[in-house]
């Protein structure tokens, strides 16, 4: 399922160094500014990225609703955009945030909170 045939206006130089996933979507990592914890993981198209960047309110394109959500919208859990970065291969996002109340949808800070064991040699 890929995202909507939308007309945006995302500055030409960024889009042409995006390199989507076959639905035309980039990961978006999530890291909060003040802990440096990451606090979830999104997928932005060059709209979702485009209003990020004009807003300051950190927008996702939802792979399940097929639609655009601003992080806090129906729950009050705002994320305020200080900053995003594009990864060196231009296939991920880092978008530094100030998180008002829990990023995950089950009510946590974070969605990373499940430690898997690790063997370490």
């Amino acid at each position: 399922m890929s995202v909507p045939d939308v007309e945006t206006t995302l500055d030409p130089a960024i889009a042409a160094r995006l390199k989507r996933t076959p639905d035309g979507l980039v990961a978006a990592i999530v890291q909060e500014r003040g802990t440096g914890d990451v606090l979830m993981l999104g997928w932005m198209d060059d709209e979702a990225l485009r209003r990020t960047l004009t807003t300051g309110r950190a927008t996702y394109w939802s792979r399940s609703r097929r639609e655009y959500w601003v992080k806090g919208a129906t729950s009050g859990h705002f994320q305020h955009v200080h900053g995003v970065a594009l990864d060196c291969d231009g296939d991920a996002l880092l978008v530094t945030v100030e998180q008002v109340g829990a990023a995950c949808h089950t009510g946590t800070h974070t969605c990373f909170s499940t430690e898997l064991p690790v063997v370490t040699p």
